[in-house]
């Protein structure tokens, strides 16, 4: 009986209402889905990746994503192909490990972390031509949706592993928290919060049990650091996520409404509006 009042009182608030206003401006436009799908590069002026309102919507594309961080000299997987064709995919010139994601879409759906055959996310065997048929089925949908194909990344200790989650919640270059996850599943983890000193801090979020012990990874500094200079970039509230790797930290995505504004425990909400306050007052 408890739970559910419980998170329904976690998705009220000044938070929800913030995110779900910036959902409805950045999505609920005619132009809304051409402008995120306008392909960018990283050598591309910053005057050229600004040059329509909302313009932080081209970065919900993870293929542009990844295009701005390479400008502001984070490292990303290796690319091996992209496309809408998915007939055109080589499967026969990957390694045996390797990831499959959409350009579009939240919460890993549509992910693969190939293992010879093996999806390790949902640990079933995929041929060439199931992977091709999903794809295939998905891009009918919606033919705007690309599939990026790129390294699987190893973890810092050079294992291929579902790799440890680093979301920072970020306004204008300054990092509130970050909720560091081990992740076991697309939907199940555990994991706790810290500053950027890595100082563990109350709960901010209730999706994911607590876990104590975690250590900062090697490249933490680095994560802050580049996290940092994205946000600043980025210009107004987002969420960053990196993966620490035996190459450093590497880039993963942007998420400009995370959870729509839900979940928050009532001191993650109270910091949130205090840093979007003092950080990005009167920005959406």
């Amino acid at each position: 009986m408890f739970k559910p009042i419980k998170k329904y009182l976690s998705n009220l608030g000044e938070v929800s209402k913030r995110i779900q206003h910036r959902h409805h401006l950045f999505w609920n436009d005619p132009n809304a889905e051409w402008i995120r799908n306008t392909p960018m590069r990283a050598d591309d002026s910053m005057e050229k990746w600004q040059d329509v309102p909302y313009w932080q919507r081209k970065l919900s594309n993870k293929y542009n994503a990844r295009e701005f961080a390479i400008k502001h000299g984070c490292k990303v997987a290796d690319l091996y192909w992209r496309g809408s064709d998915v007939q055109q995919i080589n499967f026969e010139t990957l390694p045996l490990y390797y990831v499959i994601r959409p350009t579009v879409g939240h919460s890993s759906n549509l992910v693969f972390l190939m293992h010879n055959g093996l999806n390790l996310f949902d640990d079933k065997g995929y041929s060439p031509e199931d992977i091709r048929d999903i794809l295939r089925s998905e891009v009918d949908k919606n033919p705007d949706l690309e599939f990026l194909i790129e390294e699987f990344l190893e973890n810092e200790e050079g294992e291929h592993a579902i790799l440890d989650d680093y979301k920072l919640l970020c306004f204008n270059g300054v990092i509130a928290s970050c909720h560091a996850i081990k992740r076991f599943s697309p939907s199940k983890g555990e994991g706790n919060f810290y500053d950027e000193h890595w100082n563990k801090m109350e709960t901010l979020h209730l999706k994911y049990p607590l876990v104590d012990g975690q250590k900062p990874p090697k490249c933490w500094d680095e994560i802050i650091s580049q996290a940092k200079m994205l946000s600043k970039a980025y210009g107004i509230f987002v969420r960053i996520d990196f993966y620490a790797t035996s190459k450093g930290a590497v880039f993963g995505e942007f998420t400009p409404t995370p959870g729509m504004g839900r979940h928050f425990s009532s001191y993650g909400k109270k910091l949130m509006i205090r840093y979007w306050d003092m950080y990005c007052k009167g920005l959406v």
